[in-house]
């Protein structure tokens, strides 16, 4: 029995990986007398010597593969695997899917089926909803979008906003000035802003206004016109704040709502207004919904089973 060590450098993991380990699936079947565990950037195999050597070596073919393009199909991982001899050469060269490229060339690409759709309804659409569980890329899919469409100069700005809801009222009470006080909370959407815009331009954008980050609470009395506008954690507002945000919109602005309706953090004494503000909505032109899944979860493969299990299992 021998063992031995994969690190996958300079590729995201994920890609490899595939929604919910689809990917990985498909290598399993292909070298059943292997013992495979991964974890993060790092593959370990123990098994006979000439099965890990034929093992290594396709791997070393599927990295290239994603590599040179950031992506590899499950097609393409089942012809490597079943290949006696595997190359690129045969492979597929991914067009589709990429949204926008971010640092240093990385592809941000519709992973998920659902997210596809998410791209489809927002070239189709000037206001979208997505809504689902925690994990599916809404946010960064939403981000992203926004990010492609400023640079392409079809809007001048990107507004991104959420309720501070976790800080309820009590801003005020907190240390610090306004940015130090709200920017926990919208930490999120600087995370994706941070892998698809350089550091430095990102602060400047931020300086100069064409990329706001700031709370709902702040939308109130502007008119939001020739920018793309991101409305994250929309469970958390309440119908009259989604309200006041959905009418600030301009005629020449695009926006993208994202929530999750099992994820609520108001407090017991207010109701949030997105299921009401989805069913209002549902069916007006212009307006597109979109619900994602456990099956568009893209985090640790555990995440999809757990969100199954606290659907399946409600508190009494």
């Amino acid at each position: 029995m021998i063992e031995s060590t994969i690190l996958l450098q300079d590729i995201d993991p994920l890609v490899l990986y595939g929604v919910n380990n689809n990917k990985l699936d498909v290598l399993k079947k292909a070298f059943p007398l292997l013992k495979m565990v991964f974890r993060g950037d790092k593959i370990k195999v123990s098994g006979k010597g000439d099965e890990i050597e034929q093992f290594e070596i396709k791997m070393r073919v599927i990295v290239e593969h994603i590599k040179q393009y950031q992506d590899i199909t499950l097609k393409d991982i089942e012809k490597i695997a079943m290949s006696e001899t595997p190359n690129t050469a045969y492979l597929a060269k991914p067009t589709g899917d990429v949204i926008v490229y971010g640092n240093n060339g990385h592809a941000v690409r519709a992973r998920t089926p659902n997210q596809r759709v998410m791209v489809e309804q927002n070239l189709k659409n000037d206001i979208l909803f997505a809504i689902g569980p925690a994990g599916t890329g809404k946010t960064y899919t939403a981000v992203a979008l926004a990010v492609k469409a400023w640079k392409e100069k079809q809007v001048k700005r990107i507004v991104l906003t959420r309720p501070a809801v976790e800080a309820g009222e009590n801003l005020g009470f907190l240390p610090g000035d306004l940015r130090e006080k709200v920017d926990p909370y919208l930490r999120p959407l600087y995370d994706a802003l941070e892998d698809m815009i350089p550091f430095d331009k990102l602060t400047q954008l931020k300086e100069t206004r064409i990329i706001e980050v700031a709370p709902l609470a702040f939308m109130r009395g502007r008119t939001l016109d020739n920018a793309f506008i991101i409305l994250d954690e929309a469970q958390n507002a309440t119908s009259m704040q989604l309200k006041m945000f959905l009418t600030r919109i301009g005629p020449n602005a695009k926006c993208i709502v994202t929530g999750d309706v099992t994820q609520i953090d108001l407090p017991r004494s207010q109701q949030s207004g997105l299921p009401h503000t989805l069913r209002i909505l549902d069916g007006i032109e212009g307006i597109g919904i979109v619900r994602l899944t456990n099956e568009d979860v893209i985090r640790h493969r555990l995440v999809a089973k757990i969100i199954t299990a606290f659907e399946n299992n409600p508190e009494k």
